[in-house]
């Protein structure tokens, strides 16, 4: 989930710059705790987020493969496509930093 919220928040910073953002701020996940402060989203990110944090959390498949690997996709389509494109760019974006922990997760 930390991988997901880290995602989410790169992709926002650089896809939506000019774009009001708000602190994340959800009913069920405690976001800041999870990834060590605050992070500051757009309202279709923070949307975003909500979803995938929430199916996250009710995924019935244990141990939790990654999406792309999982027989049964629990996202919306519409979710689902956006994610797949937070992934690619975040993704890419991080392995080019030097994060290597993320660029093992990208590709396992």
């Amino acid at each position: 989930m930390k991988t997901l919220a880290k995602f989410v928040d790169v992709y926002c910073r650089h896809q939506h710059p000019g774009v009001l953002k708000r602190p994340v701020a959800l009913k069920h996940h405690d976001v800041t705790s999870l990834m060590g402060r605050p992070i500051h989203l757009c309202p279709s990110c923070t949307r975003l987020i909500a979803h995938a944090l929430a199916k996250r959390a009710c995924c019935p498949m244990d141990p939790k493969p990654q999406c792309k690997h999982c027989p049964s996709h629990c996202y919306h389509p519409t979710y689902r496509k956006k994610i797949q494109e937070v992934m690619r760019f975040s993704g890419m974006k991080l392995a080019l930093s030097g994060r290597l922990d993320y660029l093992l997760h990208l590709f396992f």
